[in-house]
């Protein structure tokens, strides 16, 4: 995706034209459910793992059946896989929401329960609805911190913006327009991430395979997640989940 900076006046020539699309989108595009509660599980072995998924419709399983096969339950599975470690899981998020919504509507629940690796998953949304850049990456950083705060030992993984420019339901000018402004806000949010301890914000994704997302070709599918999860404990530099947080 390319990462040169994006101003959203760039889309006003087009304006009646997005707006048109992103119409159509809404009205054509099904509205499928959030995963079937409820959004708390557990997977059994030695030394569990406390895990937070926060964020958006991704955080809440929008495309799986379940949250045992969307981000929570695989993140899971990884660390079953990879490390030999239990863990219990929990999903905080809602359809639509914005990094603002996810710091002010669920924040301060998130940070309340102990946890030792959190997943952020916030920003299509902000790219949407075109947010400026310097809210999105004022509110991503603000997250982050307080997740740290509430748990200093814990490790934050941040997962930001989809490939705008592979998803083949969005039209141009629309497809081209959401990609260069989520380049743009993705970039900010990194750059307010970098370098916070405990902090790693993952890639923007490799190419989507067949059957990465659900029927709405929007979300991903149980597939879809699973592949995301793999890619977001391939992608974190020097996370170490083989012996107990702190």
């Amino acid at each position: 995706m390319p990462t040169f900076p994006f101003t959203r006046l760039a889309a006003v020539p087009y304006a009646p034209l997005l707006v048109t699309q992103a119409r159509r989108l809404r009205r054509d595009t099904p509205r499928l459910p959030d995963a079937a509660l409820p959004w708390t599980g557990s997977r059994p072995g030695p030394d569990p793992l406390r895990i937070l998924v926060l964020g958006d419709s991704t955080a809440a399983g929008v495309g799986a059946e379940t949250q045992s096969e969307a981000l929570p339950g695989w993140i899971a599975h990884e660390v079953a896989e990879r490390w030999g470690r239990g863990s219990t899981w929990r999903a905080i998020g809602e359809n639509g929401a914005t990094a603002r919504d996810v710091r002010e509507r669920f924040l301060t629940d998130a940070a309340a329960v102990p946890f030792d690796l959190a997943l952020l998953t916030i920003g299509a949304n902000d790219a949407l609805g075109l947010r400026s850049r310097n809210a999105f990456t004022n509110d991503v950083r603000r997250i982050v911190l307080a997740l740290r705060a509430a748990a200093p030992q814990a490790a934050v993984l941040v997962s930001l913006m989809p490939r705008f420019d592979r998803f083949a339901l969005l039209p141009e000018p629309l497809r081209a327009t959401l990609a260069r402004h989520a380049a743009s806000l993705d970039t900010g949010a990194r750059l307010a991430v970098e370098g916070l301890d405990g902090v790693a914000a993952i890639p923007t994704p490799p190419p989507y395979v067949e059957g990465f997302f659900a029927s709405d070709e929007f979300h991903p599918s149980a597939l879809g997640y699973r592949l995301w999860a793999r890619f977001v404990f391939d992608s974190a530099p020097g996370l170490r989940l083989d012996r107990p947080v702190g």
